[in-house]
Parts: C-alpha cells; structure tokens; sequence
C-alpha cells in the first residue's frame, strides 16, 4: 500500500535558460567506437537475450510482463537506427501473438509503445491499431474536465478533488485501471504514459483528439507531478491531493515526460513543449536522486535480483535518445545527452561487461548473465549507436 506524504510544492520556473553544460566530474563522457562497431555491440547485446524468449508467451524467463515489452521496444529501434531488419520476425510476432492473448491488459502501455516504435521501424498498420486499442482502453480513466468539476468519477466510489493547488485535476490518469471502483485513488505515473502515447499516436495519425489529449495529459503532469527541482513525482492521490513520499523519485517519470514532450514539441510546432522537455531534462541528469557525481546511474544496480528500477533506467536512456534525435538545431543540448548516454556506454562496456552480456550495476563488476541485467544494458547500447 502507498503511503501518502503531504508536501508543498515550490514555485518552479518552466522559462529562462538551463544549464546545458557536460559536468567535469562525469566518467568517460565520450567515446570513439566506430558505428559498425557499435551496431555490433548493440545487437549482440540483444542476440544474448533472446534465448531467454519463452515463445508461447511472448514474455522473456527472468523479467515481467511489463519489462518484456520494453525489450520488443529495444529490438525495433535497434533495427530503426542500424538501417537493418535483424529483428523484424521476431518483433512482430511477439507483438501481435501478445496482443492476442492479452485484451486490455496493457494499462501501462509498455507493449503499445512497442507496437508503436515497431510500426515506425516496419510500417506495420496491425501494431498500429494495437496502440490505437490500448489508447482508447486507458483513455476511459482519463480524468475529464466535466469529471473534475462534479468531483466523481464513473469508474471510482469514491468523490474526487476537482482541484489540487487551485488549478483542475482533468488530464490526470488513475494509476489502478480497474473497475473495482473503490479503489485506485492515485493519479500520476500512468499520465505520462498516456501523454507519452497520445503524442505518439497524434503524430503517426495526424488525428487532433490525440494531440489534445496529449496537451491535456502534459498539463497536468506540469501542474502537479514535478516537484520544486523540476523532477516527475510519482503519484498524486484524486480523493485528497496527497502525494506519494518526496523521496520516491525514479528515473522513467522524468524519462517519459521527456520523451512525449519531445515528441508532442514536433506534432504542435510550439515552443513551449521544447522549454518544458529541456527544463525537465537537465535537472534529471544532473541531480543526485540517480547518479553520483560520476554521472552512472545508481537505480536497479540489485545483481542478485530483479526489481523495477532495473526497467525504469532504460526507459529513461531511451527517453533521452529520443530527445537527441528530435532536437537537431540545439547543439548544446545534444552534447549534454549524448555525454551522458556515454557515461552509461562506458561503465557498462568497461565495469560491468562479460563478453556481451552485462550486471544491472553498472559500477560493476561484472557477473553471470542475467536477463534483469541484460534488459537495463539494451537500451543504451542502442541508443549510442547513433548519439555519438
């Protein structure tokens, strides 16, 4: 059970320049490797897991559900940047046999945003239209002004605060999609999946009700989910307003704001959506919740076991790649992610690899395979492929 902690929020400042420079303290914020040789990295990386596939599910032994969506998403941007078809085959089927046996059991959209980076690798209509069910399944937990302003919900029992802080809860997500209506007060993380995919599915489609949804999803993360150092909370409960603990602060809530500004940033044209993504951005590699002064991320180093944070860090690196590729006219902020994503590069390649399989603590050292470790490694090694 979450526990609610009740804090204020501090006044942030979402204009103004930030502080793009690389930190000198970083370890290794660069590197030389050619591209054929990181693309060689990459999918050996990915070539290492895969026999951890459990075909009849779609799933991978030693990780979740969730987790194993985000290894489809590595697999399809991995063929994306490489200019190459290595994984096709095996990305579509997985995805499509997942979808079929598993009907709104996405709430999360891990598995959507698979199907929707495996369409833009593949132009796959059926991944498409997974993405599109999934959107329209979560969209009925969607807070929405007339909700906010009666203060009930028809999924929820209990009354909900039209408010928090005097600006309207519409656009808020339940964390619980459950029509068990009593419960699943807390409002937060699944937002910015929400505001993440909408952006997605606006840009693919051209449609404006996901543009608008998108908007909507990304206002409310930036009126009540960042705190005063303009890191994503986690959850904010609808019934109080209440708020989960100030120390629950994990990398992909930041990850997927970023990523769905980046992209909602190209779908509007406005600038204010690129301000937001920049200001939300260098706080994230730049403040202690995650990294030391080295710069490697500390989350999900747990070698003997797998945990959550060990999937959050890779969202979060994919996140930033995202936020590289898209933002082609600031320098400034491309030398600052792409410095960090060879922070993460070179610990892995020089702390905590074992021929190509990798620890989920990338201080090291290095240890046997596992596949928690191997999910966290994946990500990076692609997104360095084209980030240098």
């Amino acid at each position: 059970m979450r526990t609610p902690y009740i804090f204020v929020l501090c006044s942030i400042a979402l204009v103004g320049a930030q502080d793009l420079g690389v930190p000198l303290s970083w370890r290794k914020f660069s590197n030389s490797r050619p591209l054929s040789e990181r693309i060689t990295i990459a999918q050996n990386a990915i070539d290492a897991v895969m026999p951890q596939l459990n075909s009849g599910t779609g799933e991978f032994n030693g990780i979740g559900y969730w987790q194993s969506g985000n290894v489809w998403s590595v697999l399809a941007n991995q063929d994306r940047l490489a200019g190459s078809t290595t994984n096709q085959a095996a990305v579509v089927a997985n995805l499509n046999k997942v979808f079929s046996l598993h009907a709104n059991y996405d709430p999360f959209q891990w598995w959507a945003t698979a199907a929707v980076y495996a369409h833009r690798a593949y132009g796959d209509a059926n991944l498409l239209s997974h993405a599109v069910a999934t959107w329209n399944h979560v969209t009925s937990f969607v807070v929405t002004p007339a909700q906010a302003s009666a203060g009930k919900s028809p999924q929820k029992s209990f009354t909900l605060r039209g408010n928090c802080d005097g600006v309207t809860m519409a656009g808020g997500v339940f964390w619980t999609l459950s029509y068990v209506r009593s419960l699943g007060s807390s409002i937060g993380l699944t937002t910015d999946r929400l505001s993440r995919l909408s952006a997605y599915l606006a840009e693919t489609t051209g449609d404006s009700k996901y543009t608008s949804a998108a908007i909507q999803s990304a206002n409310w993360i930036k009126a009540h989910n960042l705190n005063a150092n303009r890191i994503v909370l986690d959850t904010v409960n609808a019934n109080d307003c209440s708020r989960s603990p100030a120390d629950w602060l994990f990398t992909y809530n930041s990850g997927k704001f970023i990523e769905g500004l980046s992209v909602l940033a190209d779908v509007t044209g406005d600038a204010q959506w690129t301000t937001l993504m920049i200001n939300t951005l260098q706080p994230a590699v730049k403040s202690p919740p995650w990294q030391g002064s080295d710069g490697i991320i500390t989350e999900g180093a747990s070698p003997n076991a797998n945990n959550d944070g060990v999937g959050f860090k890779a969202i979060f690196i994919r996140a930033l790649h995202e936020a590289f590729e898209r933002n082609a006219d600031n320098n400034d902020l491309r030398i600052l992610i792409h410095s960090y994503i060879d922070v993460q590069y070179n610990a892995l390649l020089d702390l905590a690899a074992n021929g190509s399989t990798y620890s989920s603590n990338w201080h090291g050292p290095s240890q046997a395979f596992t596949t928690w470790g191997q999910l966290a490694a994946l990500d990076v090694h692609t997104s360095a492929i084209n980030a240098n």
